[in-house]
């Protein structure tokens, strides 16, 4: 389990952290997740003891990360996937961290394989592409077989197939029983991966629950698509209910009416229904609600470019 409690941190006189408290708990995949600027990364590293909090804490397992007796044993943490000597290949790497915690060889290989670098394990990391280098980073996550895994935008520089295997090993890893805590902009992959969301925004905490409970709505839209939309749109706005048409033919958007209702109204006059689907929001939908006030660096819209002026030459 990770539990920070309290945390403060600023730098320069910047507010970093703001009394930010959550739990990340075992069997769970968590997306942490925020704008630039949010402090995912100071907390990240606040967990991991590689910055002193102004106040509060972060413990792991119930304690400081400095004391863990065998670290790598127990956290797993991709924080920068750079983290690596160019000129050392991943076999090496791998197997000096694997001495100062007298983890076995065979552990080595046994996660290169995992992570997809068996063919490239001799190479020098200098050649590595930033996908290969996140599967170098994992690789060292894992290392140890640890219960609690921390990963800082792990799916940076993967291609399709190795965002698809990351999926599937985050959530076989939660399956496991382990805690693993994911920070991503992702947010499609999050929606896919993700049982519980941490939303922060300037040092706080946004939203702490469960996927289903953030995207729930108490009535949400309901796509309706019937070839009798006039008269069903009629006897929807006398029940309540509000129907929107949208640019696909007999298609419209119906508010204030649960789906279910809307289905006894068509049938009790027989018209055919071909959907009927309720429009719960996406998770970047949601997130982008939840972190409107607290986006930091917002860049500048860019319109229709300005015809350029020729310059007139003179004689």
């Amino acid at each position: 389990m990770i539990e920070v409690s309290g945390l403060v941190k600023s730098y320069g006189g910047r507010r970093v952290l703001d009394g930010l408290s959550f739990t990340a708990a075992p069997g769970r995949v968590t997306a942490f997740l925020g704008p630039n600027g949010a402090g995912k990364s100071t907390t990240l590293r606040m967990v991991m003891g590689l910055g002193t909090p102004d106040a509060g804490h972060a413990h792991v397992h119930g304690v400081r990360y400095a004391e863990l007796r065998e670290p790598l044993r127990t956290v797993g943490a991709l924080l920068d996937a750079s983290a690596c000597h160019p000129a050392r290949s991943p076999r090496a790497h791998l197997s000096w961290l694997a001495r100062t915690h007298r983890i076995p060889h065979a552990r080595v290989d046994e996660v290169l394989d995992l992570v997809g670098l068996g063919p490239a394990a001799r190479r020098p990391v200098r050649g590595f592409s930033l996908g290969m280098r996140q599967r170098l980073g994992i690789a060292v996550a894992l290392l140890g077989d640890p219960g609690t895994l921390l990963l800082d935008e792990p799916m940076n520089g993967l291609d399709p197939e190795g965002i698809q295997w990351l999926r599937g090993l985050l959530r076989a890893l939660a399956d496991e029983g382990r805690t693993v805590l994911v920070s991503s902009h992702l947010m499609r992959e999050m929606a896919v991966t993700a049982d519980h969301v941490l939303v922060i925004g300037r040092g706080r905490v946004l939203a702490d629950g469960g996927l289903a409970a953030l995207l729930d709505t108490a009535l949400p839209p309901v796509r309706l698509v019937t070839p009798r939309l006039d008269e069903l749109a009629g006897a929807l706005r006398a029940e309540g209910g509000q129907v929107t048409y949208e640019t696909a033919p007999r298609t419209a958007t119906v508010t204030g009416l649960p789906s279910t209702r809307i289905g006894d109204i068509a049938a009790r006059h027989a018209w055919s229904v071909h959907e009927l689907t309720p429009l719960r929001p996406s998770l970047e939908e949601a997130y982008m609600r939840l972190t409107e006030e607290a986006v930091e660096y917002r860049a500048t819209t860019v319109g229709p470019t300005t015809p350029r002026v020729e310059e007139t030459a003179h004689a």
